[in-house]
């Protein structure tokens, strides 16, 4: 993949949306790219249905929680870097949030944040946000962990790659080049009985693309992978996980994989996923 020329980031009311739009900015000027903050939330009528049951002052009320909102956000973009050239602001889409998902088809790469089950602006989304979008629009997206706040640092020093001989695996790593090109560091991890082999190649693909790879093959325990994943990204001081995003569809809801479900609820540094 070439360097991301249109980024799209994700925005609400939460305080870390600064540290998304100050990402964002230092990106977008040294990809030489053009970056979107678009305001995401569910309305308050859909968190409040009860609402609809009420009298005029009722509806009123949430229609003002939606602009305040909305506000909120365009604040926080303004403040967190919005003035840059690179940066454009766009007003929420009505059918939030799936209009974020349909948005995002036109977008080289998303900024998104992780979900944080103990903050009350979580409930302005639906739970699955981050994987639909991810799964829906098949765009790579670099998510950052909820612990993100303040001063954003470098991200790309050191790279860890979780490889699998998969599509989703595949496309991580070509939308993590521009990362891994400048990367002080690239180390690459792989699982299963050809796990070897697959390493090989991995680094000969790298290799063509001026990347030197140091890779071993983990030994799988009797852990949860997700989090035996992380604890290795520890272990090499990662400060930016490549992987795929893994899940499929049933009865209208996607399931993810166990790894990706595990790396979106307990991640400890941005992941670049893609679907």
């Amino acid at each position: 993949m070439t360097t991301p020329k249109s980024i799209l980031v994700h925005l609400d009311s939460s305080a870390r949306t600064a540290t998304r739009v100050e990402l964002a900015r230092k990106l977008a000027e040294t990809f030489g790219a053009q970056a979107t903050g678009m305001p995401c939330t569910l309305s308050a009528l859909v968190r409040y249905p009860s609402a609809l049951e009420g009298a005029a002052e009722a509806m009123a009320i949430m229609l003002a929680l939606d602009k305040q909102s909305r506000d909120k956000a365009y604040a926080t973009f303004m403040a967190a870097g919005g003035d840059s050239p690179h940066m454009h602001w766009a007003e929420p889409m009505s059918d939030a949030p799936w209009g974020f998902g349909r948005r995002a088809l036109y977008a080289d790469l998303l900024i998104l944040g992780q979900r944080d089950g103990d903050n009350a602006y979580d409930g302005e989304l639906p739970a699955e946000f981050v994987s639909t979008v991810l799964v829906e629009s098949g765009r790579p997206a670099l998510v950052l962990p909820y612990i993100s706040t303040g001063s954003v640092d470098p991200v790309g020093r050191t790279v860890l790659v979780a490889w699998k001989e998969t599509r989703e695996a595949a496309r991580a790593v070509s939308a993590a080049l521009p990362w891994l090109r400048g990367a002080a560091r690239v180390h690459a991890v792989c699982y299963g009985d050809e796990a070897e082999s697959q390493l090989r190649s991995l680094q000969d693909y790298l290799h063509s693309h001026g990347v030197t790879a140091t890779v071993q093959a983990g030994v799988q325990g009797d852990g949860d992978a997700g989090a035996q994943l992380l604890s290795l990204a520890a272990d090499v001081g990662a400060d930016l996980l490549v992987m795929g995003c893994y899940g499929h569809s049933r009865a209208r809801e996607w399931v993810l994989g166990g790894v990706t479900r595990t790396i979106l609820q307990s991640m400890t540094l941005p992941v670049l996923m893609s679907h």
